[in-house]
C-alpha cells in the first residue's frame, strides 16, 4: 500500500492513464491537486473561465484521441463548466472534470460553506453521463481507473469526479496504482451479423448513415461501403468519416430534403453511430421505407427514433470488420451514381443558403492545407458555411458542437486543438454573437504562442434570431448588438487583427496569421 492524500491519489492515476495536460483555474479549494501536477509530467494550460477549459478539454479530446481533463475549482468554478460538459454529453466527448465539494458529512447542509450550492454533484449528474463522489484517496484512484475502463466500452461522455477538500488534503492508504487491462470491445452476436448480412447482400439500394460513434471506425466504414456500393451519408458530428472526394461521399447531408430522400428510398439502411435526432436530421423525423440496421454501443439508441429491424449492439470497428467478411461484394457501380446524384442534388439545395459565406470558405480552401482543423460554433457560418463548405479528409477536421448547440466554443476549442499538436493549422471561424462569448479565451491562446487564426463573421449580432423573429412577426429585440471596438479588443488580448472584405484580402491575412507567433482576429464583413 501507498500512503497518499486525494489530491496526489488523482494526479498519480491521471498519469498512470497517459494524461499529458489538464485544463482548468487553480482555486483554494483545489490547490492539493496542483501540488502534484508538475511532479507528475502534466502539463497545465491556464484558461480565462471554467467554460472555456470545458471547451477546450472538448476540442483537444477531439483532435488528440484521447480524453480531455479538467480541473476546477468547487461551486462557481464547476457550474462555470456545466456548458461545456453538456456540450461534451451531447456530442459523446471524453471529457473528465475533477473538482472539489464540501468536506465528509457536510453535504447538503446549508450551512454557508465557501461555494457551497444545495447539492453540487446532482446538479452536475444532470448534465454528464455521471458525477461521482469520492469520499477516500483509494475511492479517488478507483473511480478514475473506473472512468478510463468505462470509457473503452461505451459512449465516451463526460464524468464528473467530486472530491471533498477534505479528502484532497488528507493522506490515507492507496494500492498501486496502474492501468487496468481495457475490456473487450462488445460485438453483436454472429447470428445476428448473418441476418444483417444476408440483408445487405440483397438489397439493391443500400445507403450507410454514419455518425459520431463512427469516427473511430473509419476504415472499416469506407471498407464495407466499397463492398456494398453503398453511398454514404453523414451526421454533422460524422463529417469525415468517409472522406471528400470519395465516390461514395455524401457529406453530411442527412439534414437535408435530398440526403433524406436518399435514406428514405434506400432498401436498406445501415445506420452507425447515430442517435437520429430530429436536429441531425434538420428538424424532420426520418422515414426509411427499407429495412434498418443500427450499429451502436448504447442499448438504448438502437430503438431511439427510428427503430432497429435489425438491432447490432457493439463497438462500430469490430461489427463492421465482421459484416465486409460476411457480405458479397457489389456487382457494378451504381452506389458511385447514386452518391454522385444525390452530393449534386444536395449541392443544389444549399447553394442559395452557403452562398453568403462561400467567400470565406474558398479563401479557407485556398489558403490552408488539407486536413487543418477548423473550430466552429453554433453560428450561421458554422453550420451554413463550413460543415458543408470544408472538404474534410477525417473525421474531427471540423469541431462544433452539433449536439447542445451552445455559443462559445469556437476560440476555446481551438486553443485546445492547438496544444493537441495535430501538425497542421488550427482556424477558428465563427460569428460576432459567438465571439463575445468566450472572447476572454483569445488571451489564453495568446499565451501558447502559436499561431492561430480567428475569423469572425460579422453579421451585427444574433441574425439567426433576427431572422426568426421576423419570420414570426415579432418586433426584433436584443438581436442587433453595436460592435466592440475590434483593434483595440485584439490588441487588449494580445492577438493581432486584420479586417477583410473579400476572399483575397482573407486569403492575405490568413497567411500572414499563419506565420504569426499567436491569436490572429480576423474580421470578415463582406
Amino acid at each position: 500500500m501507498d500512503w497518499m492524500t486525494g489530491g496526489q491519489a488523482a494526479v498519480t492515476a491521471l498519469a498512470a492513464h497517459g494524461v499529458e495536460v489538464v485544463f482548468g483555474i487553480p482555486g483554494s479549494h483545489n490547490l492539493e491537486i496542483y501540488r502534484h501536477l508538475t511532479a507528475a509530467g502534466i502539463r497545465h494550460v491556464v484558461c480565462r473561465h471554467e467554460q472555456g477549459a470545458g471547451y477546450a478539454a472538448d476540442g483537444y479530446a477531439r483532435v488528440a484521441g484521447r480524453p480531455g481533463v479538467i480541473v476546477t475549482t468547487s461551486g462557481p468554478g464547476i457550474l462555470n463548466a456545466a456548458a461545456s460538459l453538456a456540450s461534451a454529453y451531447g456530442d459523446s466527448v471524453p471529457v473528465l472534470a475533477l473538482t472539489p465539494g464540501p468536506p465528509r458529512g457536510t453535504e447538503r447542509l446549508d450551512r454557508g460553506w465557501m461555494h457551497e450550492v444545495k447539492d453540487q454533484r446532482a446538479a452536475l449528474d444532470a448534465i454528464v453521463d455521471r458525477a461521482v463522489r469520492c469520499e477516500s484517496p483509494q475511492a479517488v484512484a478507483d473511480a478514475v481507473g473506473d472512468v478510463f475502463a468505462g470509457w473503452a466500452v461505451t459512449r465516451t461522455r463526460p464524468v464528473v469526479l467530486e472530491i471533498p477538500v477534505d479528502v484532497l488534503a488528507e493522506a490515507g492508504p492507496v494500492r498501486p496504482i496502474g492501468v487496468r487491462p481495457a475490456p473487450a470491445a462488445p460485438v453483436a452476436p454472429d447470428a445476428a451479423l448473418v441476418r444483417a448480412a444476408g440483408v445487405l447482400d440483397a438489397a439493391a439500394t443500400p445507403v450507410v448513415v454514419a455518425g459520431g460513434g463512427a469516427i473511430r471506425a473509419t476504415a472499416a466504414v469506407r471498407a464495407l461501403a466499397e463492398r456494398l456500393g453503398a453511398p454514404v451519408v453523414e451526421t454533422q458530428r460524422g463529417k469525415g468519416v468517409l472522406p471528400a472526394g470519395h465516390e461514395l461521399a455524401v457529406g453530411p447531408a442527412l439534414g437535408t430534403t435530398a440526403g433524406r430522400a436518399l435514406v428514405r428510398a434506400a432498401d436498406a439502411v445501415l445506420v452507425v453511430g447515430t442517435e437520429l435526432s430530429d436536429a441531425e436530421a434538420g428538424g424532420e423525423s426520418l422515414v426509411c421505407t427499407g429495412t434498418v440496421i443500427r450499429v451502436d454501443l448504447s442499448q438504448a439508441q438502437l430503438h431511439k427514433n427510428l427503430p432497429a429491424d435489425l438491432p447490432l449492439l457493439g463497438d462500430a470497428r469490430r461489427v463492421l470488420d465482421r459484416l465486409a467478411v460476411l457480405v458479397q461484394p457489389a456487382g457494378d457501380d451504381s452506389g458511385a451514381t447514386r452518391a454522385r446524384q444525390a452530393a449534386d442534388a444536395v449541392a443544389a439545395e444549399l447553394d442559395e443558403m452557403l452562398r453568403p459565406r462561400r467567400w470565406i470558405h474558398d479563401a479557407l480552401v485556398k489558403v490552408l492545407p488539407a486536413g487543418a482543423v477548423l473550430t466552429g460554433d453554433s453560428s450561421q457560418v458554422t453550420y451554413k458555411g463550413t460543415i458543408h463548405l470544408w472538404p474534410a479528409p477525417a473525421p474531427d477536421r471540423v469541431l462544433a458542437p452539433s449536439g447542445f448547440a451552445t455559443l462559445g466554443y469556437a476560440v476555446p476549442a481551438a486553443v485546445g486543438a492547438t496544444v493537441a499538436g495535430p501538425g497542421v493549422p488550427v482556424v477558428a471561424v465563427l460569428g460576432d454573437g459567438a465571439l463575445m462569448f468566450s472572447v476572454q479565451e483569445l488571451r489564453t491562446a495568446a499565451d501558447l504562442g502559436r499561431p492561430l487564426p480567428v475569423v469572425v463573421a460579422d453579421n451585427g449580432g444574433y441574425a439567426e434570431i433576427a431572422e426568426e423573429m421576423d419570420a414570426a412577426g415579432i418586433p426584433r429585440l436584443g438581436v442587433d448588438l453595436p460592435p466592440p471596438d475590434y483593434p483595440a479588443l485584439a490588441a487588449a488580448m494580445g492577438a493581432a487583427y486584420a479586417a477583410v472584405t473579400d476572399a483575397a484580402t482573407l486569403a492575405d491575412a490568413l497567411a500572414a496569421a499563419l506565420d504569426h507567433p499567436g491569436p490572429t482576429l480576423i474580421l470578415a464583413r463582406s
